[in-house]
């Protein structure tokens, strides 16, 4: 699944792919709003982890969970 996040006061986004489901995306950046807490971590399907403060949070794009197709569709 796409992940996009936007950050305040800059012109870039962070753009990953996740294996983590949509509820579960949501779930942590809702737990993260709600508590006051200082930031919140995601994951890419590489291992990677994007920790990201709270304060510069702008806003979160989840993509699909469908695969994409290959080739040509006739």
């Amino acid at each position: 699944m796409d992940i996009r996040i936007g950050i305040t006061n800059s012109p870039r986004e962070i753009n990953f792919e996740t294996l983590q489901s949509a509820s579960e995306v949501e779930a942590v950046v809702a737990n993260a709003l709600d508590s006051a807490a200082k930031f919140f971590k995601l994951s890419d399907s590489r291992g990677n982890v994007y920790i990201v403060p709270v304060d510069s949070f702008g806003y979160l794009e989840i993509g699909t969970e469908e695969s994409r197709r290959v080739g040509f569709v006739s």
